[in-house]
């Protein structure tokens, strides 16, 4: 990480699930009333799908125009639609199915067994990708996107010592012989992810805590893919307190999550 994010320690990951909810609420409430829309890159794990249901929760869930909300996602298992596994399936249980969304603005990685190749499938996301972009660029305008972040310190599926990690190109490439199953996956790439005008990273837990110490303290991105991420305005991490403890004290804040205003 070349700048330094915003670190905001919780005492559990129930309360880290909880106040990142709240805070992406407000978000998301402030860019709809500036833009009249938002998209967010959604990502799996416990902690990821953790705090999508702390929003369907949440007292003010209603309070957000969802269908004003365009849905991505960071990566994907390669395995059939409706898979248990598969990270759009569960971002529907915990969230989505819940909300009033547009259906036409959810948009789920390909899944095996719908006629395309992994290869392939990773072209047609970077198309469907292009296609909702303003004025031919390659990308829709982010304005939040989710990571979590694994104790390698991988994020979406982009892992450790991978081509992957070092990929400027192409916005999403296909994942194969992955440490971690299944083996095929589909990934946005970092510079994707870095396109991002806030990128809110959710972990928890003591094994994380020495890989986001080593990417704090500036471990190369091939090393700890969580080091190369750097938002465009602002990258915050929310951790619990097992998490943190390799945290520097001068990076923890206890202020607010976003200014009101800012530009997109």
């Amino acid at each position: 990480m070349t700048t330094e994010p915003r670190i905001h320690v919780h005492e559990d990951p129930a309360a880290l699930q909880s106040a990142t909810a709240e805070r992406v609420i407000a978000r998301l409430n402030q860019v709809i009333g500036e833009f009249d829309e938002a998209n967010v890159v959604l990502t799996g794990g416990s902690i990821g799908i953790g705090v999508l249901a702390a929003i369907n929760a949440s007292a003010n869930r209603d309070s957000v125009r969802w269908d004003r909300v365009s849905f991505w996602w960071g990566d994907e298992r390669w395995l059939p639609r409706g898979d248990e596994e598969r990270n759009d399936r569960q971002a529907r249980e915990a969230l989505l199915d819940h909300i009033p969304v547009d259906e036409a603005r959810v948009h789920p990685f390909p899944a095996d067994g719908e006629g395309l190749t992994l290869d392939e499938a990773a072209e047609a996301y970077a198309a469907e990708l292009a296609a909702a972009a303003p004025d031919h660029l390659p990308l829709p305008p982010f304005d939040i996107t989710f990571l979590g972040v694994g104790p390698d310190g991988h994020i979406c599926s982009i892992f450790p010592g991978t081509p992957t990690v070092r990929e400027t190109v192409k916005t999403v490439v296909p994942v194969r012989n992955s440490p971690k199953p299944p083996p095929e996956r589909l990934t946005l790439t970092l510079p994707v992810i870095n396109s991002s005008a806030r990128v809110v990273v959710v972990l928890a837990g003591a094994d994380k805590a020495s890989v986001l110490g080593l990417a704090l303290a500036g471990a190369s991105p091939d090393e700890v893919p969580l080091a190369g991420v750097k938002a465009r305005r602002r990258t915050t991490i929310h951790v619990d307190r097992a998490a943190a403890a390799d945290v520097p004290q001068r990076l923890i804040d206890p202020g607010e999550f976003w200014t009101s205003a800012d530009e997109r």
